[in-house]
């Protein structure tokens, strides 16, 4: 209220722009502006933003069909419902709302969100393992040690031996990174087996047997005669582990292949992942790929030779609990639920109640609304006329085409890291 008892006005402009792939909201004041930041391409399609969400201005779009391969936001809103509240920003699992907010909120930084993330503790040598098995390219390993050649020059004169003890290596690829010598032969990891490497070679061409990597690796699984050995003083294994906590999913590939516990993660949600027994026979994994698709995790894979009786499989442990397959699966073949969501602390104040009834929804799937059966009901837009659209003939020879090229290039687009790079390559070209 102002000092003459008139209630003083706020005007609120509320506006939508499409940038690429992010749909950007904006609320507008006299005092303050926030922005809702949704990438759509980055959103799973989990539902958890409509389940929180208090006023209903979020709503699911066909996922079933989006996951197998519609070009469709996953979730839609209504900018005239939505408060700017910023719950769904706090609790998408994936980072696919943003909510910046500038002006004069004074509580701004204790609005609650997930507690979650991935700490890498003093037993990180580091090696190459967490980076280059990571299904979201969210880890960056820089060595700070120099190379082979900048301590040791290449004497093509030497003459010795190399061995590497198969039993003691761990793949942990330190010795490639310090010496060309070593080719490490990659694979693609899966949830099986999340390794990247299956094998180490030595291009004995490119190896004088200094010596050197026997006292860098880790393992002491290195063995070599002759050359220069004991000449150079072998460097101090450092380097820096960066994770970029916008694209870590919290899936835990990179604890699973970390051969020194130097990897913790904490989870979003605690809960469980089961396969419904009546439906799992319904599952068609290489027709459908939903769940594949959406899953931040990349828990589900085709089990060799049907060797466990069903057509589909996952690695439960890499589960965050979100539910994306859920709502990908057109026959209901699993089911989450969720027992425990981790957040920061709930502040006392006036809306620590939404807050709280948000986050007791994740695991119900319960939300309580506001009562606006007294609030003001706007002028709505009449119906739109009706315009009858022709589609045209297509010829069926098109079709067939068409169909043949997308079986040949269906086996391409099944690998895992070929997605990620078109997809890292189309945010490069915007």
């Amino acid at each position: 209220m102002s000092e003459d008892g008139k209630g003083d006005s706020v005007t609120v402009k509320k506006s939508m722009d499409v940038q690429g792939n992010h749909f950007i909201y904006q609320e507008e004041t006299e005092k303050s502006l926030k922005v809702l930041d949704y990438d759509y391409k980055r959103c799973t399609g989990c539902g958890l933003c409509v389940v929180v969400c208090p006023v209903d201005a979020l709503e699911l779009g066909p996922i079933k069909e989006i996951a197998t391969g519609m070009d469709s936001p996953p979730v839609m809103m209504d900018i005239d419902k939505c408060t700017f509240c910023g719950m769904c920003a706090g609790f998408c699992p994936v980072k696919a709302f943003k909510m910046d907010i500038t002006g004069q909120f004074p509580q701004k930084d204790e609005y609650p969100k997930l507690d979650s993330g991935v700490q890498i503790n003093e037993k990180c040598l580091p090696c190459t393992l967490c980076e280059r098995s990571c299904p979201e390219d969210a880890i960056t390993v820089e060595f700070l040690i120099p190379k082979k050649d900048e301590i040791a020059p290449f004497d093509e004169s030497a003459e010795g031996s190399i061995e590497i003890d198969e039993n003691k290596c761990n793949l942990c690829g330190v010795c490639s990174i310090f010496c060309e010598a070593f080719v490490m032969v990659e694979r693609e990891p899966d949830p099986v087996d999340p390794l990247p490497y299956e094998q180490i070679l030595v291009d004995e061409d490119k190896c004088d047997y200094c010596g050197l990597c026997v006292g860098l690796c880790p393992e002491d699984a290195i063995r070599t005669t002759g050359g220069t050995e004991n000449k150079y003083q072998v460097p101090s294994l450092e380097g820096k582990v960066t994770i970029d906590d916008d694209l870590c999913t919290r899936c835990s590939w990179c604890s699973a292949v970390c051969p020194y516990d130097a990897v913790c993660v904490k989870k979003p949600f605690e809960g469980q992942i089961i396969l419904r027994e009546n439906n799992v026979e319904k599952c068609d994994p290489h027709g459908c790929h939903g769940c594949f698709n959406v899953c931040p995790s990349h828990l589900w894979y085709v089990p060799e030779n049907n060797d466990i009786g069903h057509k589909i499989a996952m690695k439960d442990e890499y589960c965050i609990y979100c539910g994306a397959c859920v709502n990908a699966c057109p026959h209901d073949v699993m089911k989450v639920s969720r027992e425990k969501v981790r957040h920061t602390d709930i502040p006392e104040s006036p809306w620590a109640f939404q807050w709280k009834d948000a986050i007791e929804s994740i695991v119900t799937s319960k939300r309580c609304h506001p009562d606006t059966s007294r609030s003001i009901e706007l002028e709505k837009e009449g119906p739109k006329e009706y315009v009858e659209v022709k589609i045209p003939e297509v010829d069926e020879s098109y079709l067939i085409a068409a169909k043949e090229s997308l079986e040949k290039a269906k086996s391409t687009f099944k690998n895992m890291k070929f997605r990620k790079r078109i997809e890292k390559s189309d945010k490069e070209d915007q």
